[in-house]
């Protein structure tokens, strides 16, 4: 059927698929006929027990979890969408990030990808077809120096990384590709605009324009919607993006700026 978007038959991993962008995420490889499986410290009720493993990205052995259950549920995997990440860094500036907290970003938003691929990518060569996609952040570009320096640099090294891996096994059948959301509209987003909101003594819309506004602004005026970002991987990660690889993909509302 011409325009049907079908991922039927795909075998697909992806982390972090539990809440906001990544649950929107699995919820439609699903409904595109793609065999999920997710992962997250813990399983939501909602979600069938099959499609799940317990782990903590955060770790090796978590990561090595992952990979042994890819290989022993589903027998390989087609796609893989590292959608995990997050940033718990305190505000204060780069004088506020010790050791530890320059480790637990690196080893949320950077080294899970790293290992994962590391372990399954191969078998994605041997068969001589796959997609990568890495979820970065537009805040590799427009990183917020009071709280965000030490995500948006373990973001930026992704991005890097993603892209030497893209030059490398592109040409042996596997895809690559970079989705960079600006501020989508979670549960925790919300609840962030709230508590800016109570704080500054206005609504929920006013919270979100305070949030708007450190960002620069978005000029549809609005943040994305979850669904919206898995509109955009599913379709990199299917077959009518063929020749796409090795490119970034900024879903911000515009609000990086470009000429």
């Amino acid at each position: 059927m011409t325009g049907f978007l079908t991922l039927a038959g795909k075998r697909a991993l992806i982390t972090g698929g539990t809440q906001g962008a990544g649950a929107a995420t699995v919820a439609l490889f699903r409904e595109l006929g793609a065999d999920v499986l997710t992962t997250a410290r813990t399983r939501p009720e909602n979600l069938p027990g099959e499609m799940f493993v317990a782990a903590d990205l955060i770790t090796l052995h978590g990561s090595d979890t992952v990979a042994d259950a890819v290989r022993s549920r589903m027998g390989g995997v087609d796609i893989i969408v590292h959608m995990l990440g997050g940033s718990s860094g305190p505000g204060g500036g780069f004088a506020a990030l010790g050791e530890a907290e320059w480790q637990a970003e690196l080893s949320l938003n950077l080294l899970p990808a790293v290992r994962l691929d590391r372990a399954l990518v191969p078998a994605m060569i041997m068969q001589g077809a796959g997609v990568v996609i890495h979820v970065t952040s537009i805040q590799r570009l427009l990183p917020l120096p009071e709280a965000t320096t030490g995500y948006a640099a373990a973001k930026a090294a992704l991005s890097v990384y993603s892209k030497s891996l893209s030059k490398e096994i592109s040409p042996k059948g596997v895809r690559v590709v970079r989705v960079a959301p600006g501020w989508i509209e979670t549960d925790a987003s919300v609840r962030l605009a709230e508590r800016l909101a109570q704080e500054a003594g206005t609504d929920l819309d006013g919270g979100k324009r305070m949030i708007m506004d450190a960002l620069g602004g978005i000029p549809i005026g609005r943040p994305s919607q979850p669904a919206e970002i898995a509109n955009l991987i599913a379709f990199l990660a299917s077959d009518r993006a063929a020749t796409i690889t090795g490119t970034e993909y900024v879903i911000d509302g515009g609000t990086v700026p470009t000429a």
